[in-house]
């Protein structure tokens, strides 16, 4: 069982996947470009030309816009954008889409990814292609999507919109995303046809052909006019809120209404609109498709685009309404307010008119009608903004579920090293204990990343003389195990964290009884080398101490003589100097019993402290014990026990073989001594 156990550890992968960080971030931004400074807490970046001047921001979208793909999960991708709004990049981070996961590939969705380069925030993106001959004169910006992929593609498209609007509006133009105001479905007054038009609850566009003439006036387009009807409008456009029920209930028939429960039943951030268009302008081209972005119209909201779809409803009109409007053109918008729309902010429809000049390859020219639009708060209601944590407690609650593991496994493991007596004295005390350090390397190393590292006293070091702490607070998983690491130092010495609680060490101790499978040679340093190698680690403590004070600028690099971060944090996905630093030691300890705890570790030097500050001789001893009895210290891995028998507190690990040995009638030779002693007839 045990040796099943220390191979599936040993040989196992990475468990977790960490959020992106700089390190992460840097190679992702190709030259010119370099990554500048964290912006703000939700992963935008400041983008850096190769002077060093500001160019931009790099992010993330999942963190910014989350929507959920078919998997579920948010596809995540890098966008580039700089001061003017123009994607520089676009690039797939993850995904988990089932249809390029195990159907396409990923190669087409980063094909598709490479269309946005080069384009402005300020076009209106769509993702498919411009239908009919006069496709080619709308306004829309087309990007081709991807066949059999193509819901996924627009969830990634909406997700790099959104994202990149949330950008753009905070960080470009000052106007901050606050929480999107959903429609107030409580909310009832009653309203009519005409109350909607007193009140400037619908919106109305009215152009007449002299207007139309004027605004093509001076372009070669001012002759091509057309057979228009002089008695009609060119535009008679009504345009009404459909999100509040109160509003929808005043202008549509009970199937449509019904039809819109429906929908904001499916897609609840959706916000619909009604337009009724009653002149000759007809909305959209002969050859539009429904259920697609409509190609005479474009929408703007605080001078960014918003995204324009039709609902695919065919509305019936409330019997009350004119005669005129029946017969006219309707149709069903909706717009995200995901991707940051308020209804209840002032935002611009814009109509397209377009002329063709010639005959055989027509020019088309186009002029637009803006009809500003706001529905009134009232028939709203908008969530309060989230109470902003501190980084501390944000970082809590994200990290819940792991902390309340992590908190009751120590409370165990505590428990059962007060009982150590009973807990050596299982009999299958072994795969006992290879599970809890098992458990220590899956959890509390791979998945919870609560390596303890020497960089931290270093941080500490530095802030206890320049001021601040707060390094400490952005992680409390590695908090908890740094203050159980405390309780078990004040307690026991280096032997509670040494012994159970690291993840390398644990591996290391993996390695060593791997070793044992292999049948390879056990070696230990003289005694006169063992105790100079004692000294390694307090010479490295002292020289990363001194660099942390003395040359800030190195101390990171100078702290990776530790291997935690190459194998535990990186997973070994480091260049191969760091790989082969961390992996040689391993391999080491396949030989030599943990060698890297008991000579280099500079964390495990300072631990020693401990042996000096711990409350109690935790280790039973007995008189006969080194004298003459020194099978303890022979048996000890560590080394820790003198030839006088007294345990060596500053190095010991807590590991228990001694406390087995002492307690066993049939292991401790004074015990057995005694014993044949008392068999023997008087």
């Amino acid at each position: 069982m045990w040796r099943a156990l220390i191979l599936l550890f040993f040989l196992a992968g990475p468990l977790y996947a960490a959020p992106l960080t700089r390190a992460d971030l840097a190679p992702m931004v190709l030259a010119p470009y370099e990554l500048g400074e964290a912006v703000n807490d939700r992963g935008v970046w400041s983008l850096r030309n190769s002077g060093g001047g500001e160019a931009g921001y790099v992010f993330e979208t999942a963190p910014l816009a989350p929507l959920p793909g078919f998997s579920g999960a948010p596809i995540n991708m890098l966008v580039m954008l700089d001061l003017e709004g123009r994607f520089l990049n676009v690039r797939l981070i993850a995904q988990n889409e089932p249809i390029f996961v195990s159907g396409l590939g990923e190669a087409p969705f980063r094909a598709f990814l490479e269309q946005y380069r080069g384009h402005s925030i300020n076009e209106p993106l769509v993702v498919g292609t411009p239908y009919g001959a006069g496709g080619a004169a709308s306004d829309n910006v087309y990007l081709d999507g991807v066949t059999k992929a193509t819901a996924s593609v627009r969830i990634a498209h909406e997700s790099i919109l959104a994202a990149t609007l949330a950008v753009a509006r905070e960080k470009m133009q000052g106007v901050g995303a606050g929480p999107a105001p959903e429609p107030d479905l409580a909310h009832d007054e009653p309203l009519e046809w005409r109350s909607l038009i007193e009140q400037g609850l619908v919106g109305r566009l009215r152009v007449a052909e002299p207007a139309l003439d004027a605004a093509f006036k001076g372009t070669k387009w001012a002759d091509d006019g057309g057979d228009l009807d002089p008695a009609r409008p060119y535009i008679d456009l009504y345009v009404i809120d459909l999100g509040p029920p109160a509003l929808a209930r005043a202008v549509l028939a009970q199937d449509s209404l019904d039809e819109i429960a429906d929908v904001r039943a499916r897609a609840p951030d959706d916000e619909l609109y009604l337009l009724i268009e009653a002149g000759q302008h007809g909305l959209v081209s002969p050859d539009f498709v429904r259920n697609t972005a409509p190609d005479r119209m474009t929408a703007t909201q605080d001078g960014l685009p918003l995204a324009l779809r039709d609902a695919d409803i065919l509305p019936e009109l409330a019997e009350d309404l004119p005669a005129s409007l029946q017969d006219a053109t309707k149709m069903v918008l909706r717009l995200d307010r995901r991707l940051g729309f308020d209804p209840t902010r002032p935002w611009e429809l814009n109509l397209q008119a377009i002329r063709l000049h010639g005959m055989l390859m027509p020019e088309a020219g186009s002029v637009h009608f803006p009809l500003g639009l706001q529905t009134p708060e009232r028939f709203f209601l908008r969530p309060s903004p989230p109470e902003r944590l501190s980084p501390f407690a944000e970082a809590v609650r994200n990290r819940a579920p792991d902390l309340w593991l992590l908190a009751g496994f120590l409370a165990l493991l505590m428990v059962a090293l007060l009982a150590q007596s009973r807990l050596a004295g299982l009999r299958a005390y072994t795969p006992v204990r290879l599970a809890i350090l098992a458990f220590v390397v899956g959890f509390v190393g791979f998945w919870g990343q609560g390596q303890l590292s020497i960089v931290t006293v270093m941080a500490v070091a530095r802030g206890l003389v320049a001021g601040g702490l707060e390094v400490l607070l952005y992680d409390p998983f590695g908090l908890l195990v740094w203050a159980a690491a405390g309780a078990g130092f004040v307690l026991w010495g280096r032997g509670f964290f040494c012994g159970w609680l690291c993840p390398f060490g644990a591996l290391q101790e993996f390695a060593h009884h791997l070793g044992r499978l292999l049948h390879l040679p056990r070696i230990e340093p003289p005694p006169s080398l063992a105790r100079a190698l004692l000294w390694s680690g307090p010479v490295a403590l002292a020289g990363l101490l001194a660099t942390a004070f003395v040359a800030p600028q190195h101390a990171e690099t100078i702290a990776e003589i530790e291997p935690f971060k190459t194998a535990i944090t990186m997973h070994f996905a480091r260049p191969w100097p760091y790989a082969l630093w961390a992996a040689g030691w391993l391999l080491v300890s396949m030989v030599w019993f943990k060698g890297f705890c008991r000579s280099l570790c500079p964390l495990g030097a300072m631990m020693r402290i401990g042996g000096l500050l711990r409350l109690r001789q935790w280790i039973p001893r007995r008189p006969e014990c080194g004298s003459p009895c020194q099978l303890c210290r022979v048996r000890c891995a560590y080394g820790a026990i003198s030839p006088q028998g007294k345990i060596r507190y500053s190095e010991c690990f807590q590991c228990l073989d001694c406390v087995k040995i002492h307690d066993d009638p049939t292991l401790c030779v004074p015990l057995v001594l005694e014993a044949k002693r008392a068999r023997r007839p008087s």
